[in-house]
């Protein structure tokens, strides 16, 4: 086997001449070689780069599964000092308007009022209107005479009714109504008088005798006694009931028990 020694002079390459070296060169030959940063450790040695803020979502977009329910936002907070310099004064409460005022009698001038006056004096308390409503307050003990001159010298040939009113806190603590109406004249007049609970009245039936009706109602309803009445007995409520409903002091849902059980022979129903 051939060696390298056996080789031609001619086949052999020549060694390639090495050039100069410089002073720098040397200096770098001296120092550690820095080796070369592969690929890898390049980019991971570059700083990241920065990225860029994505758009806030809108808060009505649509969630991206089906079904799926969108997260709630919260209402963004006001400081209490931007809401108190936002915030508008309470506006003053406005007072109700005050309730007109109801009408009012007024006084009643007239022929008629004027020629009892002279009569009767201070038996006529009151003359005066209501809405158009002429009406007169005699005192009890001339209540039946001012009736009958009504009728024979005024014309008031029809008893329209008889009717009362009840007044519990005061001492003359009914009213007893008369309500009159001429044919000639078409005028209407109300007389009126007070009582106290448990004074009697001289009943009208010898001037209208339609008084008979009028008066036994009052003394149902309202206990009314009147003197010189042909039939007075109760006319809506059987005889023996106890107390008069049309009475303030009678409650609305009172009955007599003690009469109910003993003649219809049942428990009230109140």
């Amino acid at each position: 086997m051939s060696t390298a020694q056996d080789m031609p002079e001619e086949s052999k390459e020549p060694t390639p001449a090495l050039p100069a070296e410089s002073p720098d060169a040397k200096q770098s030959a001296a120092l550690p070689a820095t080796p070369k940063p592969d690929a890898a450790t390049a980019s991971a040695a570059k700083p990241p780069e920065p990225v860029q803020a994505a758009a806030p979502a809108s808060t009505t977009a649509k969630p991206a599964v089906t079904g799926e329910k969108p997260a709630a936002t919260k209402p963004a907070e006001v400081k209490p000092a931007a809401a108190a310099a936002t915030a508008k004064p309470a506006a003053p409460v406005a007072k109700p308007a005050p309730k007109p005022e109801g009408p009012k009698p007024e006084p009643w001038d007239s022929e008629l009022v004027r020629s009892l006056k002279s009569q009767y004096g201070s038996g006529i308390k009151e003359a005066a209107t209501y809405v158009g409503q002429k009406y007169l307050v005699v005192d009890i003990s001339i209540v039946y005479e001012v009736l009958l001159r009504m009728r024979d010298d005024e014309l008031f040939d029809y008893l329209v009714d008889v009717t009362a009113v009840h007044y519990p806190k005061r001492e003359m603590q009914l009213d007893v109504v008369y309500i009159l109406y001429s044919f000639t004249k078409n005028e209407r007049v109300r007389v009126k008088t007070q009582i106290k609970d448990g004074e009697r009245l001289r009943s009208a039936f010898g001037i209208w005798p339609t008084a008979n009706w009028l008066e036994r109602e009052v003394y149902d309803m309202f206990g009314i006694s009147f003197d010189g009445h042909p039939d007075l007995k109760r006319i809506l409520l059987p005889d023996g009931w106890k107390g008069h409903p049309l009475r303030k002091d009678y409650p609305i849902l009172q009955q007599d028990k003690e009469w109910v059980q003993s003649n219809l022979g049942i428990e009230s129903g109140q």
